[in-house]
C-alpha cells in the first residue's frame, strides 16, 4: 500500500548519505499506501452520503477519530498493533473524489497494522473479522492538511474498511541487556561499528558490497525502543549490501551464513545523531541480525 504503508520500511536500512529516495531493504514502510487511482476513472465508486463529516451517531475516540459500523463481523477477536491484516477498502476526500479502491482493483491488501497511518492502526484493532466499518480519519491521524504529491489525498479522509483476516504476530524479541551502549566484549573497527557473535555460522564465504543478501534482523534505539523488525513480519529482508546505511554496509561483510551478530551502529553510519522525519531513528542503534543466505 503505498499511501496506507509507513517509510520505515523504510529507509531504516537505507543509504542515509543518499540524496534521493533510499532503496528499502524490506516491504511494507512510517506510511506507504496503495497507488492513487484517479477520481475521474470510470469504474470510482460513488461516496457515500456522509462523506461530508461524520454523523451524530459515529463513534467517537479521544485521537479525534471517528467510526461507524455498517456490517456486523463474525469473529471474536481484535487485531492488535503488530499483526497482518487483510482488508478490502475504498477511500475518498470528504469533497467526495474516489483517491484508492482495492475493492477497484479487485485484489484485498495485506500489511502488518503497525505501518500504516496512524488512524488505520487505532481503527482496525476496533474491528472483528468479516466486520465492515467507515472511518472518517482527520489530518493528523493520515497524510496532513497539503497534499504529498499533486492529486494525492489529504484533509479528513474518510474510508469503508472490511477486515477480511489477520495473522497473529510472532513475540517479539527480547530487548537486549547491553542495548543501552557497547559491551567491553565487543570486538570494534577503525570506523567505531561494534559487534558481538550471537551464533556463529556454518558457511565459509563473506558477502561483498555488491552481494544481495538475504536477513532477518532487529533493530532497537539504546533506551529499548523497537523501530523495526523483519522477525515481527514473519518475513525475511532482501537487498543489495552497498544500498543500505554504512553500518550494515560495512558489517555484514563480517559475518557468514547462518550467523548471528550483534551490532551496534553509530549514528554518522547510521540516520545520524539529530531526530530526522517522524518515525526515523537517530544515535546509536543497535541491530540483531542473522545472515540467512548471500544469494549473489
Amino acid at each position: 500500500m503505498q499511501y496506507i504503508s509507513t517509510a520505515m520500511l523504510m529507509a531504516m536500512l537505507a543509504c542515509s548519505s543518499c540524496k534521493k529516495e533510499p532503496p528499502k531493504p524490506a516491504p511494507p514502510p512510517p506510511h506507504p499506501a496503495p497507488a492513487v487511482k484517479p477520481p475521474e476513472a470510470p469504474n470510482a465508486l460513488p461516496a457515500p452520503a456522509d462523506v461530508a463529516a461524520a454523523p451524530a451517531d459515529a463513534e467517537k475516540t479521544a485521537s479525534g477519530l471517528a467510526s461507524k459500523v455498517i456490517q456486523k463481523g463474525t469473529g471474536t477477536a481484535h487485531p492488535g498493533a503488530e499483526d497482518t491484516v487483510k482488508v478490502h477498502y475504498t477511500g475518498w476526500m470528504t469533497d467526495g473524489k474516489m483517491f484508492d479502491s482495492s475493492v477497484v482493483r479487485g485484489q484485498p491488501a495485506e500489511f502488518p497494522l503497525d505501518h500504516v497511518i496512524k488512524g488505520w492502526t487505532e481503527g482496525l484493532q476496533l474491528m472483528v473479522e468479516g466486520e465492515k466499518r467507515r472511518f472518517w480519519i482527520p489530518a493528523n491521524l493520515a497524510y496532513g492538511d497539503t497534499p504529498r504529491r499533486p492529486g494525492g489525498p489529504s484533509g479528513t479522509l474518510v474510508f469503508d474498511v472490511e477486515l477480511l483476516g489477520m495473522t497473529k504476530a510472532p513475540p517479539a524479541p527480547a530487548v537486549p541487556t547491553d542495548v543501552k551502549e557497547v559491551p567491553k566484549n565487543a570486538k570494534k573497527t577503525a570506523s567505531g561499528l561494534a559487534y558481538r557473535v550471537l551464533t556463529k555460522g556454518k558457511g565459509k564465504v563473506h558477502p561483498t558490497a555488491s552481494s544481495m543478501v538475504k536477513v532477518h534482523y532487529t533493530g532497537w534505539t539504546t533506551d529499548g525502543k523497537r523501530f523495526d523488525s523483519s522477525v515481527m513480519r514473519g518475513q525475511p529482508a532482501e537487498f543489495p549490501l552497498g544500498g543500505v546505511i554504512k553500518g550494515w554496509t560495512e558489517g555484514v561483510q563480517l559475518m557468514v551464513e547462518g550467523e548471528k551478530t550483534r551490532f551496534w551502529i553509530p549514528g554518522k553510519m547510521a540516520y545520524g545523531d539529530e531526530p530526522g522525519p517522524p518515525g526515523r531513528p537517530f544515535g546509536m542503534l543497535v541491530f540483531d541480525i542473522e545472515l540467512i543466505e548471500i544469494k549473489k
